[in-house]
Formats: structure tokens, C-alpha cells, sequence
């Protein structure tokens, strides 16, 4: 506890004693803003400048867009299409006002539609993953006008709403902010009235310009539009690119005030847990704790949390593993995924991005902070005890630093035994020119076992943007063990980016030392370098009816020990066709090379022996556009495998029975055979997920796994009583068998009921 106060107390001072210097005045991007009574002015490469006025009265939040300012403000239109035809003016007319009051920030559109009973509503549950595929509205704040980072919310037409954060242009969709929408009908379309209360977002003081986009999605249509001009090589994250937005003028956002949000947690628990010594049954417990968060200013933001708990975060998907690697899951608990984005390094986000997994799932570029270690050690929970984080950003910089206390778990000779760590991190980038960054980051583990000495690993990284296509990412990360050898503990990377609409070209060389161990992130495999290339051709062709695009790729991946030996070889190539309904159909074809130094698993009593193994494999694939009733995808794959056979199926489907009611089944079936002997590998799982109100849902994940032959349930329902406070019910159990049989036996059990309310001042 000590050691947590005099590093929280550094971190502290290191952050306010950084002076933040005051805005001469902003340079404007794009037009001279108009003179009022106009709202909006642009320019011939299409950007905007965009003016708010204060409200000249009160503002119903209905989505019925009645007040009289309504109708003698000019509304801000002219929307620009990025699909499907680039550049040209949008089909469906988009009105939008921008007005403001002492207290809140409002945005409100009517979208006009030529035809209304085609409209796509199939979600309302709030940051749904296929509510971007309704037709939807959005907005983008760029808050400091820095052109790199801000906020995003948009909401469909009975109100599912979704928000997240855009860090350097990279959008973290698990950002909750607290703000209200309200929908409404009208004759010839909807229409839509967002309230976003100025405290929930950080924002340059009173005279400062902000930057601004809007989307609208109108999906029967597959038609996407900006207010200002967005390439189509950005695809679906063109409303992130911070760098294409508009501008906003005339705004006055109140003057900074203390800012601080208290929000206590009361949980109560019963618990089933049959596979630790001694064993529990029907447990029942009660546990209190909070977090805390303040605005020290606008441009820095401290988090504190005491007793942690994370009883409402849904189990993971159980996944089909035929490598010889670890299966990387993602983080899903609030309070790591916000501010996420400021402790990603090297060009590897916390969700395992970095492009070009070489044929062994998810990248193999390492996290040097991986927060899934934090609180969970070998497939072990282990309680938060207290921690705390800091945020900001001045003069160009971003700053993160975190330190987290755990609590050891059983005792000490017991095999259930997990001792308690210190996790710190600090992390630091700097913007350069226009959308290059450098950074620097530095971590460190340390346990009260004598038995292990404390890890640290440093690193520094730089991404340089040199267009809006071409970019070039590179690290140097290093460990350290006290107590340990010092030897092989080193990694880098340097990957270059061309992503253009019609073509795009990756090359990336990646090394991992024998010894690189970053104990506080993630290392998928080590002692290797790896060199990779990926080229790509995607035209729209004209004299194909129906069809919207064409791909056509073919990558080359090597993966060399560190002697210069080669360990494994992929060379693949995948044509793609992308018709006008945003149906896919993949075709593709690998050719593989594999030296297994150590025999592993990958079905029941089925072990690939060490040798070396050349193997070809076709795979196709077909996807159902999203937006329809019946959407998802089946792929299949059959060729050769560590001189046998594979032949793998795997499907993820979505069923809407109605825009409340939809059910995601899912399957994975894969069949080896060979002389090192046959089986399956099989998952099977669906959710299904009923919508009561946009802040209130009931959500279950049934799932079954061959391999262990278990079967797992999570049901969990959500509701945010009052923005920002919340009820969750959560039950979960895991059961097995040993022969098989279909898994009756209970190994574990849990029911959890968790109330939060927030407290703001």
C-alpha cells in the first residue's frame, strides 16, 4: 500500500507540474467561417465550416424538432457521399442544426427519406456491434481541434444508441459517455435530438474552434454520407478520421468547474465452485467498493478505484486453437477499455492489431501492456484491491500512467495459491507535424514472492503518417528481470502502410527475442523473426451488374528462429468479390511450410509429432450482408494438415425475430485425420439477446467445447436506471463430464446482483 501511494503521489506531480499554455487562437482547416445569418460555408475539396448559436429558448428533448428556432434557423445540409459513388452529393437530404446553452451542447437532424418503409431497424441495445448497420446518424467532436483525436455517437431511429473515443485516428468503441437522444417520426422520414452535456467531454476552454463530422447511413440503400468529403479508402471508420472533419464556430462552452464522479458498487453473490480445495458450495458474500473520476482540468483526468469488481463482464468465447500458440482474448472490462487507446504501443492495440497474422490468428506482434494480466493470473480471477490511472494531454503530448494493486488469493502451499502484484505503467507519446506521433512507454510488475524478481520493460515507438494512405510504424522494446540472466530480451518491428481504394501494399519485418518477457503484457510467441508482405488490387468494375468491388491479394509470410532457420512459411492468395448488396464471397488458397521442435495438440488424443511438414489448403467463404433479417457467415476449409487431412467448417449466423429479438448461433467443426491418428475439434455456442428499452437488455451465451468436453452458461440483464447508474443480474455456471457423455456434472456456479449509482459535483 505504501509502495501504490508514493508512486500514485509521483505520477501526480509529474502530470500537474507539466504547464499547459494557453491557445493563441486556433488555425482554422477549411473555409472562412460563414457570416450569420448562413450556417455552413464550403470549400471545392468539400470541406466545411459550420456555425451554433446559443439556443435562443428552452430545448424539448423529444426528437420532434417543434421549438420555433427550428424554423427560422438555416439548417446545415449538403451531405457528400463516401458509398457508394465518392464525391458525389447524397441521395437522401440531411437537415442538421448545431445550437448550445449554459449546460448542454444539442445536435438535431431530420432525415429525409424517399422511401420510409425501407428503413433497416434491427438493434436497440445500447453500443450494439450491428447497430452501425441501421440507418443511423452520427457526430464527430473534435474537442481541442487537434485533428487527430475526439468523441463519436450516433443512434438509429428507435433509439439504439452507441459512443466511443477516437485516440491518433483509432476509434476505442468501449467509451461510455453520459448523453441522451431522443427519435421521432414525420412525414417523409425521422428525425433525431441528441443532449450532450459539455462536462462529459473534455474540450479546449470558452473560444476555441472545434471540429465536426456528421454520417448518415441509409442502409437499404447501402448509401454512406459525410458533411464533409471522406475518401472510400477509409471505409467504415471514416467518421474516426479526425483529419477529414469539418469545423464548428461560434461556440461558448462554460468555463472549467470541479468535476468529479463518484460511483459506489454493492454487490451480492452466491457461489458454486467444485474445482479448487476445498471446494464451495453455495457461497454467499457481499462485497462494497467505488471508482472515482476527476477532471483536475480540461486536459487531464484522474480514476481511482477501490475494490474492483468486474461481475458484469460477459464470459469469453470459447475459441477453436489448432496452433501450437496461446490464444489471445480480448479485454472487456470498463474500466481498462477506457483510455485504452493511451497505452497501446508499437502499432499493437490491446485487441491484438497489427495486421497480417500469418495463418496463426490473431497478430503475433507482442503487447508490452497486455491489462488482461491485471486481475487475472493463468485463467485465475484475482481481486483488485486498489488503483489508480491518469490521462491528459498538453502541448502536442498524451500521458498515461497507471498503478494497480491485486490481492493474493488462497494461502501460501496451497495449489490455488496466487500471490498479489504492483502493476505500473506509464506511457507517453508526442504528436509530430500534422498526424506522426513518437512515443515512449515504460512497465513494471512486481510481486511480494521472494521466489520472483520484479519484470520491467521499456520501449519506444513512432508511427509517421506521411499521407493519408501511407504510413510507417516501427518499435524497440526491451525486458528485464531482476535476479534473472541477462541475455535474448529484446523485440522490434518496423511495418510499412500503403492503403488506397484500389490497391494497398504491407511489408513488415518483426523480431522477438528468446527472452523478451513483458510480464505485465502479452507475448504470443518468441524467438523468432518474422517477414511479411501483402500486396492487394481492388478496382470497381463498371460492366459487372450487381457487383460493388473486386480484391485481389496474395500476401508471403516467413517465420525464421533466431539462428536464421526456417520455422514456418505461409504464402496465400484470396480473390474477393464485394457485390452492391455488401454481400462477400471469398476465395482463397494457402501453401504452408511447418518445423515442429515439440509435439503439441490439436484434436482428443490427437499430438502432430516434431518434424517437418509441407501442407496445401483451399478455403471459401461467403458472407450475408449484415443488414439483412438473415445475415452471417460460413466459411470451409479442406486440404492437407502435418501430412494428414483437415477439413474445417466454421459458421457465425444472426437471426432477427424482431428489432428487440435476435439470436447469433455460431460453430466451429474440425475434423483431422492422418497418421498421427484422427479427431474433432468442435465448438458450439449462440447468444441471444432481447432489447427492453435502448438502456435495458437481457442477454444469454450457451456454449459447448469438444475438446473438454464442457458446456458453459451466462445470462446476464442490464439496466441503466439513470445515465451512468446501473443494476446488473448475472448468472453463470461451467459444467463437465469425463466420458462423452453429454457435461451434467457442476463444477461451477455463480449468481450475482450488482447495483451502481453515480454522483456527480
Amino acid at each position: 500500500m505504501r509502495a501504490l501511494v508514493v508512486s500514485l503521489s509521483v505520477h501526480v506531480l509529474l502530470f500537474v507540474s507539466v504547464p499547459v499554455f494557453a491557445q493563441q487562437g486556433p488555425v482554422l482547416h477549411g473555409p472562412t467561417p460563414p457570416a450569420f445569418p448562413e450556417m455552413i460555408a464550403r470549400d471545392a475539396n468539400g470541406q466545411a465550416t459550420i456555425r451554433t448559436v446559443r439556443a435562443p429558448g428552452p430545448v424539448r428533448l423529444d426528437g420532434r424538432l417543434d421549438e420555433p428556432f427550428y424554423r427560422d434557423l438555416a439548417p446545415i445540409g449538403g451531405f457528400i457521399q463516401q458509398e457508394p459513388f465518392e464525391g458525389q452529393a447524397a441521395t437522401e437530404r440531411t437537415d442538421v442544426w448545431v445550437v448550445f446553452d449554459d449546460e448542454f451542447l444539442y445536435v438535431s437532424a431530420r432525415n429525409w427519406e424517399s422511401t420510409p418503409g425501407r428503413r433497416v431497424m434491427s438493434d436497440m441495445q445500447r453500443d450494439a456491434r450491428n447497430l452501425y448497420n441501421n440507418d443511423h446518424f452520427a457526430v464527430l467532436f473534435d474537442t481541442f481541434y487537434d485533428r487527430r483525436n475526439g468523441y463519436y455517437f450516433y443512434a438509429n431511429a428507435q433509439g439504439g444508441m452507441s459512443d466511443g473515443e477516437v485516440s491518433n485516428e483509432a476509434p476505442n468503441s468501449n467509451w461510455n459517455g453520459l448523453w441522451e437522444v431522443r427519435t421521432a417520426d414525420f412525414e417523409g422520414g425521422w428525425s433525431i435530438e441528441f443532449k450532450f452535456p459539455f462536462r462529459s467531454m473534455r474540450h479546449t476552454e470558452d473560444g476555441q474552434a472545434w471540429g465536426i463530422n456528421f454520417r448518415r447511413v441509409v442502409r437499404w440503400k447501402n448509401e454512406v454520407s459525410y458533411l464533409t468529403a471522406v475518401p472510400q479508402s477509409y471505409s467504415r471508420r471514416g467518421l474516426t478520421v479526425v483529419s477529414t472533419a469539418g469545423t464548428l464556430v461560434g461556440l461558448s462552452a462554460p468555463a472549467r468547474r470541479l468535476t468529479l464522479d463518484i460511483k459506489p458498487y454493492l454487490l451480492g453473490a452466491n457461489q458454486t465452485d467444485r474445482t479448487v480445495e476445498p471446494t464451495i458450495n453455495s457461497r454467499t458474500t457481499a462485497d462494497v467498493g467505488l471508482d472515482a473520476k476527476w477532471g483536475v482540468t480540461q486536459s487531464l483526468v484522474a480514476d481511482f478505484t477501490y475494490n474492483t469488481d468486474f461481475a458484469q463482464v460477459e464470459d469469453d468465447e470459447a475459441q477453436v486453437n489448432l496452433t501450437r500458440f496461446s490464444v489471445f482474448f480480448p479485454e472487456k472490462r470498463e474500466f481498462f477499455l477506457e483510455g485504452q487507446d493511451y497505452f497501446n504501443f508499437g502499432g499493437a492495440g490491446g485487441f491484438g492489431s497489427g495486421g497480417g497474422s500469418g495463418g496463426f490468428g490473431p497478430s503475433v506482434t507482442p503487447l508490452v501492456f497486455y491489462s488482461r494480466r491485471i486481475g487475472l493470473e493463468n485463467g485465475t480471477a484475482v481481486p483488485i484491491f486498489v488503483g489508480g490511472r491518469l490521462l491528459g494531454r498538453t502541448r502536442g503530448f498524451q500521458f498515461g500512467a497507471l498503478n494497480i494493486v491485486t490481492d493474493g488469493i488462497g494461502s501460501a502451499g496451497q495449489e490455488t495459491f496466487v500471490p498479489g502484484a504492483q502493476f505500473s505503467v506509464l506511457r507517453i507519446n508526442r504528436n509530430v507535424k500534422s498526424r506522426s506521433r513518437m512515443g515512449v512507454i515504460a512497465t513494471r510488475r512486481a510481486s511480494p514472492d521472494s521466489s520472483t524478481g520484479v519484470n520491467y520493460a521499456f520501449g519506444a515507438d513512432a508511427t509517421l503518417t506521411f499521407t493519408n494512405q501511407a504510413s510507417l510504424q516501427g518499435y524497440w522494446a526491451g525486458t528485464r528481470t531482476t535476479g534473472a540472466p541477462a541475455s535474448d530480451e529484446h523485440s522490434y518491428r518496423a511495418r510499412f502502410d500503403l492503403s488506397a481504394d484500389v490497391a494497398g501494399l504491407q511489408a513488415e519485418h518483426l523480431y522477438v527475442g528468446a527472452d523478451f518477457s513483458p510480464e505485465a503484457g502479452f507475448v504470443r510467441r518468441r524467438a523468432f523473426r518474422r517477414s511479411f508482405g501483402n500486396a492487394r488490387y481492388s478496382p470497381r468494375p463498371q460492366g459487372l451488374p450487381g457487383v460493388r468491388k473486386l480484391f485481389f491479394e496474395g500476401s508471403a509470410d516467413y517465420y525464421h528462429d533466431t539462428s536464421g532457420g526456417l520455422e514456418s512459411r505461409e504464402l496465400k492468395g484470396e480473390f474477393k468479390m464485394e457485390f452492391t448488396s455488401t454481400d462477400q464471397l471469398t476465395l482463397g488458397y494457402t501453401a504452408s511450410f511447418e518445423r515442429i521442435d515439440q509435439s503439441f495438440d490439436v484434436a482428443n488424443g490427437v499430438s502432430v509429432p516434431v518434424g517437418e511438414y509441407e501442407f496445401r489448403q483451399g478455403q471459401i467463404d461467403y458472407m450475408l450482408s449484415p443488414s439483412r433479417p438473415i445475415s452471417g457467415f460460413v466459411s470451409v476449409t479442406h486440404g492437407e494438415f502435418y501430412g494428414g487431412t483437415i477439413t474445417e467448417v466454421s459458421w457465425r449466423g444472426r437471426a432477427e425475430f424482431s428489432s428487440r429479438l435476435y439470436a447469433e448461433p455460431r460453430a466451429s467443426v474440425s475434423r483431422v485425420s492422418g497418421p498421427f491418428g484422427t479427431g474433432s475439434n468442435n465448438v458450439f455456442g449462440s447468444r441471444l439477446t432481447y432489447t427492453l428499452t435502448p438502456r435495458m437488455f437481457v442477454a444469454a451465451l450457451l456454449q459447448f467445447q469438444s475438446r473438454s468436453h464442457s458446456l458453459s452458461t451466462n445470462a446476464r440483464f442490464r439496466w441503466e436506471y439513470q445515465p451512468g447508474s446501473e443494476v446488473f443480474v448475472v448468472y453463470s455456471d461451467g459444467r463437465g463430464s469425463e466420458t462423452n457423455r453429454f457435461p451434467s456434472r457442476l463444477d461451477t456456479r455463480s449468481l450475482v446482483v450488482k447495483v451502481t449509482k453515480l454522483f456527480r459535483w
